[in-house]
């Protein structure tokens, strides 16, 4: 077993935040282009030049995650990029320190002794330099990187494949529904209607006609059931993060196939929407937020209603119709009611259904594979990160198929 030295992140690091430059708002907005513009937690921007270039770790200077850990606090930047003065750029000295190491390291380290400021929480230079930890030799460093690296490639694959197969169902459902391109359209017969130009045996009705919103669930009172809050919701994908366990049965009820949007500000306008399909047998109902919106079909499919969700139309009059008090306006139900959308024909939304189905299908299979990959992976992390786990001789293999 290789030895494990003491030592701080300020003997093993060279730091490189002497070339920050910080640039307000206004300055980035007369100044976007292609380059990443970093701050604590990522990306902030993009702007027209760089001021890196390669690949640095960042480390979190300031902001409310040195706290709530819910981001990484350390995270690599590559290729060109820019950085302000909100995150410190190191990189581990040759031969001695190895960075994909280190931001594992800093994925399990507790840092609260090291954070200032209670209603600005800092991590300055001085405090991340004498941070104390315990490093085996380069080799060891690299060995334990790759492995942890392993089960991180695989997540961000399968998160790269989601986001395309999301993107195939929602450009299908454009395709069809909304610039009516569906398969067979060159010799389908259009008729004029009100609406204007309408393939025959289509119909536009009233959103309440072919969804249910916010229908009657019974969810049990008691035991334990899956509860989602509002941060489960994602801005970009149908994916819901992992729901918690609650007693009692109160708030916004749904069921798997339905689909949940946020209706209050600035949740709705940030994209938070989600689709369920994670519901067991043996619990086939659940609770959420009282801020959702939950969507029903009733003449068309479960995704056919998730797709029309996230569709910019339906956004932009979900928040038009916003009422109440500034920082706390919310949806109006009877406003996205009657909301007039297209209702295909049954042959037409079958072939949809037949086909994006299977999108879907497969994206819960990803999803849950990386579940169950971070969770193989947080196990392994703090036993690698302490050289509990001896990997300087031992074969070790992320077993895909398990996971």
């Amino acid at each position: 077993m290789s030895e494990w030295e003491e030592t701080t992140i300020g003997d093993i690091v060279e730091f490189y935040d002497s070339r920050r430059i910080p640039l307000n708002s206004r300055q980035r907005a007369a100044r976007q282009g292609p380059y990443s513009y970093y701050g604590a937690s990522g990306v902030v921007d993009h702007i027209d030049d760089y001021i890196f270039e390669g690949r640095y770790l960042l480390v979190a200077e300031d902001g409310e995650n040195l706290n709530s850990r819910k981001l990484p606090i350390a995270f690599f930047a590559t290729g060109r990029f820019w950085v302000n003065n909100h995150a410190h750029i190191i990189r581990g000295r040759e031969g001695v320190a190895d960075d994909q190491f280190l931001k594992h390291w800093f994925a399990d380290t507790n840092i609260s002794g090291y954070v200032t400021g209670a209603a600005q929480p800092k991590l300055n230079q001085a405090n991340l330099k004498r941070m104390a930890i315990r490093l085996p030799d380069y080799g060891t460093q690299r060995r334990i990187a790759s492995i942890l690296s392993t089960y991180d490639d695989l997540i961000e694959n399968n998160t790269r494949r989601i986001a395309i197969l999301e993107e195939m169902a929602r450009r299908l459902y454009e395709e069809w529904f909304v610039h009516f391109r569906f398969p067979g359209h060159e010799e389908a017969t259009f008729i004029d209607t009100e609406d204007g130009r309408m393939p025959e045996g289509w119909d536009v009705v009233r959103l309440d006609q072919a969804v249910e919103i916010n229908p009657r669930t019974k969810v049990p009172k008691d035991g334990e059931k899956l509860f989602v809050p509002m941060g489960a919701l994602s801005e970009t994908g149908m994916n819901i993060a992992a729901a918690e366990y609650k007693t009692g049965n109160s708030g916004a009820k749904f069921m798997n196939g339905d689909t949940l949007v946020a209706r209050i500000t600035p949740c709705l306008e940030n994209g938070k929407t989600g689709f369920v399909d994670f519901l067991p047998q043996e619990q086939p109902t659940a609770c959420g937020s009282t801020e959702f919106i939950v969507l029903r079909s009733r003449t068309l499919c479960p995704q056919y209603v998730y797709l029309l969700a996230r569709s910019n139309r339906f956004r932009d009059v979900a928040i038009k119709s916003m009422s109440g008090a500034t920082g706390r306006q919310r949806v109006r139900t009877e406003a996205i009611q009657e909301l007039m959308i297209v209702q295909p024909s049954a042959p037409c939304l079958e072939r949809f259904e037949y086909i994006v189905a299977p999108l879907f299908k497969l994206i819960q299979s990803l999803t849950g594979k990386n579940r169950n990959l971070r969770t193989q992976r947080d196990i392994l992390l703090p036993k690698l990160v302490s050289g509990e786990i001896d990997v300087s001789n031992a074969e070790v293999r992320v077993d895909v198929e398990a996971a």
